[in-house]
């Protein structure tokens, strides 16, 4: 009994879609969380939230453009730390999104 060869571009086109979506989903986000630091009375605790926001979207877009080059190989290469690195900004940023709202 042979089993049929798995289809790995649908798979991996779909994980790079979802990386996508979530990558801008986060963009969503962050300018949300920068939008207080162009009000009139912003201050220092505003901006770092802003950079801090930038700057962990930015590590996404990083992120995410390195795993879908991962996926366009044959077969695709498995991207744990992308993956781990990945998961960890992004609750990085929820967390980040938690403190601006309560402030």
């Amino acid at each position: 009994m042979t089993h049929p060869p798995p289809d790995l571009g649908a798979s991996a086109e779909r994980t790079r879609l979802a990386w996508r979506r979530t990558t801008l989903s986060a963009g969503v986000l962050v300018l949300l969380a920068a939008r207080p630091a162009f009000g009139p009375g912003a201050g220092p605790g505003q901006w770092i939230a802003a950079a801090l926001a930038g700057l962990g979207w930015s590590a996404l877009v990083a992120l995410a453009y390195r795993r879908a080059r991962a996926l366009r190989r044959h077969p695709p290469f498995p991207g744990r730390r992308s993956i781990t690195a990945y998961a960890l900004t992004t609750v990085a940023l929820a967390v980040l999104a938690g403190v601006i709202v309560t402030l």
